[in-house]
């Protein structure tokens, strides 16, 4: 099975990476900020030019010197990334003077057997393009002279781009038909350590910096035999904690992440238990209609009476999801990590679910026999005909007539469902249909 090509976005901090992704995806996808480092992991894009398509990846900006331990982390993934790529694009500031940092990713690339392109950005007007003689002692070869902000010569480069892409690449599994995990929860709960467990190498950073993953990380990872495309999401925080436009940009798209999932791995730090703002997360998700696993992180740190006072916590706070199994383990140490594989095949095979209308008629008679539905202002509702439409989550539609069935009848209902047919992991919608 061939593979699409992978083209690295590679250069120091705050020379427009995210931004020059973005006009390559088409879109605001990458999070853009004046403040350098705002990209902190690689983050991976599908794009298209002239019928061509491949990923691109966003890396943090590399520095020669780092200055504290997350910078060094950040440069590592950055050379990481070379080595998985077919084509890197290095982006210098075609408005300043060559850095010991630019000289450092010219060297590595000098040294590796992996093309590459120069990509002099910033570069707004005419005059400037005569103006980059400092970019060719990089010995890199001519530079391509561009504006990713305003789009200047960006068509022009990506010509260049696509014809210097590799063909026929051998690769293992398509994106677009394996199911997505999302891994979700507040800052600093463990989702990171997750990620890099699932995929058996350190692939994110992890600090105990709360906010240090800031876009969602999305790769292809092979679990028990079976590809998934797994998310790191950015950890959600209360609106009132969000005092930056980089953290508002980062929750939103964290909240994308969940309406777009199959499944959502939903970390919880077992030291603290269940908040406030989990409770509403969590309903977030059932909303959305994803699976959903609760992952009780941290669990072996845990003295016996911490354990019952979380537990006593997911009872009371998560109660409307008692449906979503829960998964006690260490992200960190890989205790109990085993069981994940077999908890999200469940899910995935309940979600796809379809019981026979015959069936769902059987059983939602047998109930409106046993227990009608309450009057309504003097009106008894009756269920004429039930019917499964929709797989992933399952949806029941209820066709009703004499009036409207209430909140708590559907619940019975529901729950009826559940006890006859197992649909552990995933939420059921039910939807109700007037009949005059």
């Amino acid at each position: 099975m061939s593979r699409m090509p992978i083209v690295v976005i590679l250069g120091r901090p705050n020379v427009g990476k995210s931004t020059l992704v973005n006009r390559i995806v088409r879109r605001r996808a990458a999070v853009t900020n004046p403040e350098p480092g705002v990209t902190r992991d690689r983050r991976q894009f599908d794009a298209e030019w002239a019928g061509t398509h491949f990923h691109v990846v966003d890396t943090g900006g590399w520095e020669a010197r780092p200055s504290e331990q997350l910078t060094s982390d950040i440069r590592e993934q950055a050379e990481v990334a070379v080595s998985g790529a077919d084509l890197v694009i290095f982006v210098a500031d075609a408005t300043t003077q060559v850095t010991d940092d630019d000289v450092g990713i010219a060297r590595i690339l000098q040294r590796s057997t992996v093309p590459y392109l120069l990509v002099a950005n910033k570069v707004d007007s005419p005059a400037l393009e005569s103006d980059l003689t400092h970019l060719w002692g990089l010995g890199l070869g001519s530079p391509i002279p561009v504006s990713a902000l305003a789009g200047r010569n960006t068509g022009d480069f990506l010509d260049q781009l696509v014809a210097a892409l590799p063909q026929d690449l051998d690769g293992e599994g398509d994106p677009d038909t394996i199911a997505s995990l999302a891994i979700v929860g507040r800052p600093n709960v463990g989702k990171s350590t997750m990620l890099n467990r699932l995929a058996g190498t350190k692939r994110v950073l992890v600090s105990e910096i709360p906010g240090t993953t800031r876009d969602p990380i999305n790769l292809v990872v092979k679990i028990d035999g079976e590809h998934f495309e797994v998310i790191d999401t950015a950890g959600i925080k209360r609106r009132t904690k969000i005092k930056e436009d980089v953290d508002y940009y980062s929750v939103l798209r964290a909240h994308d992440v969940i309406r777009n999932s199959d499944v959502v791995l939903f970390m919880i730090d077992g030291q603290r238990g269940v908040t406030h703002q989990e409770q509403r997360l969590a309903e977030e998700i059932a909303n959305a209609g994803a699976g959903l696993i609760l992952i009780l992180n941290k669990w072996d740190e845990l003295t016996e009476e911490e354990r019952l006072e979380t537990e006593d916590s997911v009872a009371d706070r998560l109660a409307f999801v008692d449906w979503a199994p829960i998964l006690r383990m260490s992200a960190l140490t890989g205790a109990r990590t085993h069981r994940l594989p077999k908890y999200i095949r469940m899910v995935l095979e309940h979600r796809r679910r379809r019981i026979p209308a015959a069936e769902v008629n059987r059983l939602v008679r047998s109930l409106q026999e046993a227990h009608p539905p309450p009057t309504r202002r003097g009106r008894r509702p009756k269920i004429l005909y039930a019917v499964q439409a929709e797989t992933e989550p399952p949806t029941f539609v209820l066709f009703v007539r004499g009036g409207e069935l209430g909140t708590d009848y559907i619940r019975f209902i529901e729950n009826r469902i559940r006890e006859r047919h197992d649909f552990t992991g995933t939420p059921i919608r039910i939807r109700t249909r007037n009949r005059h």
